[in-house]
């Protein structure tokens, strides 16, 4: 019942406020709340959620200053991402090069989710948010001070560097947006939490997906130092609510008694699979999607090379007038052509799809496949669950696998066939994340629930940063022919999805057996849990 939670007197006595645990740091109950419970006939005592489960008073504030600055954060997020990719693409970097573009943006994913728990309880929620927005701000200013007379070794370690504090600010807000849910959530309220979970997880993608669309057309029509700024504004606007609206002691924990050690031992079995599974979940998707996709959809095609040209202008999308000859821009030919902004609105599509099947995964599309209750009902998700999505998840890349590879559609006649293959994994593969956003919380122990995320997310980073370097090497070195290197990122993607499902077998969660539709499938039953 941590700061903004009070309960009334019926429900729970003055002495039985206690401290919520986060991670394995203690967190005490704000003044409001001991206040409220210790005199609840008070006047003006706050009182965050009543006995309904209904938001009121202080949790709405927080929850509401939080959850919008995170919106906005994932907003310019996703639009700076596709800056740095279309501008990289008008400069001639190959895919390889702008992979390590993001390297450190990952590689600091990585060890910022992996000390999430400690900068909880350490810093409190309000400092974490408000360092992640200023250092957003660095990594734009940063960013809009790129200077294309660089050498492409300079730049690279320049964009680098910037991205790496982005990466940074992206985890230190998220810290803020994940664990406000959980702090305004009544212990016994936890059909709300894990509904309103996966409403700000859904939102928050879709919100990335929007700064997709919104970069691609500030890229292709004011440039990119002028959308860094624009993005640098958004974020500076949303600072003085951060500033004058949250306390210093939200989330703050009164002992800090962390440790290193703590932050990679201690977890139970399942959460070490399912961890790894989840890096296998995140590379079948980043083989090809954040850097191979949107550099084959603007790879001109084949035929557009070679042509004969007096100026640029007389050159279609990707290709340059050199002497006289229409010239693949990134050396390379058999893409789509697309345009900056078309392209910014074809991933921005992929990303809303996938948040909006997280927001509706548990209770429209899991229920039919999923654990069955003692009573013959639906029950929660369980690893089965997640091995039959998992399983799915292989088909929309070994479709377009054999789109790519194995028809005649190229250049404009393959879009139809690229629009039908991601918006299906969109869909699947939002489904398998919010499957293994319930799980990981599931298999946590009570004690350390924040630090079990971190570990899971770090996990997430780890795949999101070998997919990433590996989508680059696959699709630069793969062939010269764009529409067959990224059929092999996608064969990368499916070697990956299967493994990730695999890994769910060696879990011990199968007691409960599996329902699907109208059909039941028992398996072995598990002893029940002891109260301890």
């Amino acid at each position: 019942r941590f700061c903004v939670m009070s309960v009334s007197a019926t429900e729970v006595a003055p002495a039985d406020v206690t401290p919520t645990v986060i991670g394995s740091a203690r967190l005490e109950p704000a003044p409001e709340a001991r206040q409220s419970d210790a005199a609840p006939s008070q006047p003006g005592a706050a009182q965050a959620s009543s006995s309904s489960g209904r938001f009121t008073g202080g949790a709405v504030k927080p929850l509401a200053i939080i959850t919008i600055n995170y919106l906005f954060f994932t907003l310019t997020d996703g639009a700076v991402r596709v800056v740095v990719l279309f501008h990289a693409h008008s400069k001639n970097f190959s895919t390889m090069e702008v992979a390590l573009m993001f390297t450190l943006y990952e590689v600091a994913g990585v060890f910022t989710n992996l000390v999430a728990g400690l900068v909880g309880s350490n810093w409190g929620l309000k400092t974490a948010l408000l360092s992640g927005q200023c250092l957003q701000l660095l990594g734009f200013f940063s960013l809009a001070a790129w200077d294309d007379s660089w050498s492409k070794n300079t730049a690279i370690l320049y964009v680098t560097f910037s991205q790496m504090l982005c990466g940074i600010a992206k985890d230190l807000v998220k810290l803020g947006g994940k664990s406000i849910t959980k702090l305004v959530t009544p212990e016994e309220k936890q059909g709300s939490l894990y509904r309103l979970v996966a409403l700000v997880t859904g939102m928050k993608n879709s919100s990335k997906g929007l700064g997709y669309f919104i970069g691609g057309v500030l890229q292709g029509t004011a440039g990119t130092w002028q959308t860094c700024l624009i993005l640098a504004g958004i974020i500076a606007a949303t600072i003085p609510a951060s500033i004058f609206g949250l306390s210093n002691t939200l989330g703050r924990a009164k002992e800090k008694n962390n440790s290193i050690s703590a932050i990679f031992l201690g977890y139970p079995r399942n959460l070490y699979i399912l961890s790894l599974s989840r890096t296998f979940l995140f590379m079948s998707r980043d083989f090809w999607f954040e850097v191979a996709l949107p550099y084959y959809l603007r790879s001109p095609p084949c035929s557009d090379v070679g042509t004969t040209c007096a100026v640029d202008d007389s050159c279609n999308t990707g290709t340059s007038c050199d002497q006289g000859t229409c010239v693949s821009e990134e050396g390379g030919c058999g893409g789509s052509g697309m345009e900056a902004a078309t392209v910014g609105a074809f991933m921005a599509l992929y990303i809303i799809c996938y948040g909006q099947v997280q927001s509706w995964t548990p209770t429209l599309i899991t229920g039919p496949i999923n654990g069955h209750s003692e009573a013959g009902g639906y029950g929660p998700a369980n690893k089965l669950t997640e091995l039959v999505w998992g399983l799915v998840n292989i088909l929309p890349t070994s479709f377009l696998f054999i789109a790519l590879r194995f028809t005649s559609w190229t250049g404009t006649a393959a879009i139809p066939a690229m629009v039908t293959g991601v918006i299906c994994f969109a869909l699947v593969f939002g489904v398998n994340s919010s499957i293994h956003s319930y799980l990981v919380v599931k298999y946590a122990r009570g004690n350390k629930v924040a630090q079990s995320v971190g570990f899971y997310y770090m996990a997430n980073a780890v795949g999101r940063l070998a997919g990433t370097l590996g989508s680059g090497a696959i699709y630069t070195y793969g062939a010269d022919d764009k529409g067959y290197a990224l059929g092999y990122c996608m064969i990368a993607a499916c070697c990956s999805a299967a493994i990730a499902a695999l890994l769910m077998i060696p879990i011990d969660d199968d007691g409960a057996g599996m329902r699907c539709f109208c059909l039941k499938c028992p398996l072995r039953r598990q002893p029940e849990a002891s109260p301890q």
